[in-house]
């Protein structure tokens, strides 16, 4: 086992260009890692093999992305964030500051960066974007939400990967002009601003859908989910949520014309179908019962795995008719995500899980606690590439072989 720790001297290494695939926010927005074959199906009694960590990222609950054999992920040090670069074998490459960060309810830096086509996208919790050439790590713009977009803050510090599908960068400020705006993702101008509904951010990414007729961006804001017709920013629909929560957490689920929409504190979850070739949206079912903070869902099948954050409760719920299938509460909330066959679940009391898909309950084939880090909660979501689990916990990354 190597250890990488942070505040000693950087080191270099060259960059390669080899075709390897991206990782950026719950691999592509869905949780399921569908490049990664041939993992263990289960794990020794202390855990897989650790390859590697790094101490020191400081405060953050954001995850790795990666691109170009680079990890890339950000921390917050005495209000300042910074942008932490490895190679695959846990080198430090660079440590970047990119500008202040969110250090009031649950400190630190929380939106996982996107790599695109060379470049990088860093958002601060304090409501800005920058962007980095990814082989010299040179700055090459920034842009303030609130000044620019005359966008406010949310309670808990912003929180949003932007959206690029094709020269667009997609972002969802939630200012009352310009409440998603779509920007060349190259010189970061303004290509088209959208008022949307109105309504403030909301914690989450947007998704992008190419399959309706209108292909189109959605996302959810405070007063509901929205789709916006990405040629122009025009709004397509809106469909408001139940309840008084204004924290939607969870990155929308998209399948089959369908968009799975679970969000926190008694605000439930819905399952809206597109209609007329993506200009209207319709109500499936609901359930105003189940509410996940912020460890999102998993689409298998006909069925989606969520939790409930209060009591941390287990559902495996039929995608098409609402109808819940087995409810279990043997393991705490967490972050899920889907590789190989198993379910993966980093559990908000730092128990990392392996979890065979069941019918009938949550079957649990290995788990090991997670000991490095900072923070009573592990909320960053865990990450595989090729063949390894990355674990980031406060101020600590792991590196795990579990191929």
């Amino acid at each position: 086992m190597k250890q990488t720790t942070i505040f000693l001297a950087i080191l270099f290494a060259g960059l390669s260009l080899s075709a390897q695939h991206v990782v950026e926010w719950r691999f592509d927005r869905t949780g399921v890692f569908s490049k990664e074959t041939g993992l263990l199906t289960s794990w020794p009694a202390g855990g897989p093999e650790m390859l590697w960590y790094a101490e020191g990222l400081g405060n953050g609950h954001s995850s790795v992305a990666i691109a170009n054999n680079r990890i890339f992920v950000t921390g917050e040090h005495e209000d300042v964030g910074y942008l932490f670069v490895f190679d695959l074998n846990g080198n430090l490459l660079h440590r970047i500051k990119y500008g202040s960060e969110w250090t009031h309810s649950y400190p630190g830096a929380r939106s996982t960066v996107v790599p695109y086509d060379g470049r990088i996208y860093v958002v601060s919790g304090m409501m800005f974007m920058v962007a980095y050439d990814i082989a010299t790590m040179r700055e090459l713009w920034r842009i303030d939400h609130a000044e620019v977009f005359g966008a406010e803050n949310i309670r808990h510090g912003w929180v949003g990967a932007p959206l690029i599908v094709g020269e667009k960068l997609i972002i969802a400020p939630g200012g009352e002009e310009n409440n998603v705006v779509a920007l060349n993702r190259i010189t970061g101008n303004i290509i088209w601003a959208s008022r949307g509904k109105g309504g403030r951010g909301a914690f989450n990414a947007p998704i992008f859908l190419s399959d309706q007729e209108v292909p189109q961006v959605v996302v959810k804001m405070t007063n509901g989910v929205i789709g916006i017709d990405i040629s122009n920013g025009n709004l397509l629909w809106h469909h408001p949520h139940a309840g008084g929560s204004t924290q939607h957490p969870n990155t929308l689920v998209y399948h089959d014309n369908m968009l799975f929409s679970s969000t926190a504190h008694n605000t439930g979850m819905q399952m809206l179908r597109l209609t007329n070739g993506g200009r209207n949206v319709e109500q499936v079912w609901t359930n105003q019962e189940i509410n996940n903070r912020n460890g999102h869902a998993v689409r298998l099948g006909n069925y989606i795995l969520t939790s409930n954050e209060r009591p941390g409760i287990w559902f495996l719920i039929n995608w098409y008719t609402g109808e819940i299938m087995f409810s279990d509460n043997s393991i705490n909330t967490g972050a899920v995500i889907f590789a190989d066959g198993m379910f993966y679940i980093l559990t908000e009391r730092n128990e990392m899980l392996l979890v065979r898909p069941n019918m009938e309950r949550l079957d649990v084939v290995s788990s090991f606690p997670i000991t490095m880090g900072t923070g009573a909660r592990s909320w960053a979501h865990p990450v595989i590439y090729n063949g390894v689990l990355f674990i980031r916990h406060g101020d600590a990354l792991m590196a795990y072989r579990i191929k």
